[in-house]
């Protein structure tokens, strides 16, 4: 049914959000069965790459230049040696290819960007997120973070997944030099993203620019998750 130009896709100088009535599916270079809906990337002045690859059974993600993050939402991929189903992720270093390979229909967050160096370069490897300990945003139990990426100055950025009770908030609006790739996973909310409030709910994207005010409540009977990014452990000069 057409909403009439109607949706809650919206775009703001220091943010935006992508709503899946707004995806549009386009293949990469290096794909083969496979199209992606890019959802961050310079063309909005990120300094990453942050697309959702969805997989028939045999496609393929090429091999890439860039360092990249996977994880599944859902399905199952292969790389190398590894078979990777729903909350599995692989981190591949800048230069070393290990293009991943669908076992099965498949959806994926994968996330792209070049290495900032600072001493050597990290190392391939492959998790699953349920093998994670959470942790508490501060004191909150209400908040559970996971950090999908070993706490490693060689890593120049971070992805967790954080899970809110219902009811649970971020205990202040956050303003910070970092910039965020986030995907609703579960559930929903209210984000305010600077001075926008957006109801969101799973499937959606935020990207937050640096030093957007950012703010998140989960709204509803069952737990909201995101998956999100951030650039770390680099000094603000080296952008």
């Amino acid at each position: 049914m057409h909403q009439l130009g109607s949706t809650r896709s919206a775009l703001r100088h220091d943010h935006y959000l992508q709503t899946p009535d707004t995806f549009v599916r386009t293949p990469l270079p290096g794909m083969q069965n496979a199209t992606a809906v890019v959802h961050a990337g310079p063309a909005i002045h990120a300094g990453f790459v942050q697309y959702t690859a969805e997989m028939q059974p045999g496609g393929l993600l090429g091999d890439t230049d860039l360092q990249r993050f996977a994880y599944v939402l859902d399905g199952t991929i292969n790389v190398d040696e590894n078979s990777l189903g729903p909350g599995g992720y692989v981190y591949v270093p800048e230069g070393e290819g290990r293009p991943l390979r669908a076992a099965s229909a498949a959806r994926v967050a994968v996330i792209e960007k070049e290495f900032n160096s600072y001493g050597s370069k990290p190392e391939f490897f492959v998790g699953k997120e349920d093998g994670v300990s959470p942790h508490p945003l501060g004191c909150d139990e209400t908040l559970q973070v996971r950090s999908l990426i070993p706490d490693d100055p060689r890593f120049d950025f971070a992805v967790n997944t954080m899970v809110y009770q219902p009811g649970a908030a971020l205990s202040m609006v956050e303003v910070h030099v970092m910039e965020h790739g986030l995907l609703m996973l579960e559930g929903g909310g209210i984000y305010r993203l600077s001075d926008c409030w957006y109801p969101v709910s799973a499937g959606d994207f935020i990207y937050m620019a640096p030093f957007c005010p950012q703010w998140f409540g989960a709204i509803g009977r069952s737990p909201a998750k995101y998956l999100i990014y951030k650039d770390w452990n680099r000094h603000p000069a080296s952008r």
